[in-house]
C-alpha cells in the first residue's frame, strides 16, 4: 500500500466517526506524507463535526477547527487514494453507487487492519460510546498506519 497518497474515511452524514478518524489519522504519526479526508454517504448540506465527538477529541488533546461535513464524490477516487468505510453496508453501497469505485480502492476499516469487528456507530449515544468509538478508532488507525507504511 506504500502508493496510497490519499485516504478518505467515508461514514454515514459524515459529522462524528469519518472525521474522528481523519483527526485520528493526523494525529499519528506517520512516515511519509499522506493527505487525510472525511466524507459523508448522505450530506443533504453540510453540517459540523457531532458535539460529543468533537468533545471526545478534544479531551484526548486533538482538535478538529472549522470542520464541515461534505458528500463522497466520483471525483474523490483517483489511482492512489484508498476510501476506507466503517461498516460492510457503507462499503457495499459505494462500491455499486459510485462509478470509479473498486474493490480495490474502497476497503473496511476493521478488515484492512485485522480487527474482528466493525467500528460501531456511536449516533445517539452517550458521551462515553463516542469515547469507545475513539478508543477502537485508535486502535485500529494506528494498525493503519503500519499498513500503509509496509
Amino acid at each position: 500500500m506504500n502508493k496510497i497518497n490519499r485516504v478518505i474515511f467515508a461514514s454515514g452524514s459524515g459529522t462524528s466517526r469519518a472525521p474522528m478518524a481523519t483527526a485520528i489519522f493526523h494525529a499519528t504519526e506517520h512516515k511519509r506524507p499522506i493527505i487525510c479526508e472525511a466524507r459523508g454517504l448522505v450530506v443533504q448540506f453540510p453540517e459540523p463535526l457531532n458535539q460529543k465527538a468533537e468533545a471526545i477529541l478534544i479531551s484526548n488533546g486533538i482538535e478538529l477547527k472549522d470542520y464541515s461535513s461534505k458528500q463522497l464524490d466520483d471525483s474523490d477516487f483517483s489511482e492512489n487514494t484508498l476510501v476506507i468505510t466503517m461498516e460492510e453496508s457503507q462499503r457495499q453501497n459505494i462500491i455499486s453507487e459510485y462509478e470509479n469505485a473498486t474493490e480495490d480502492n474502497v476497503k473496511l476499516l476493521n478488515e484492512l487492519v485485522g480487527d474482528e469487528l466493525e467500528v460501531m456507530d456511536p449516533y445517539g449515544g452517550s458521551v462515553q460510546t463516542y469515547g469507545l468509538c475513539y478508543e477502537v478508532l485508535k486502535a485500529s488507525i494506528e494498525k493503519l498506519m503500519r499498513v500503509l507504511e509496509a
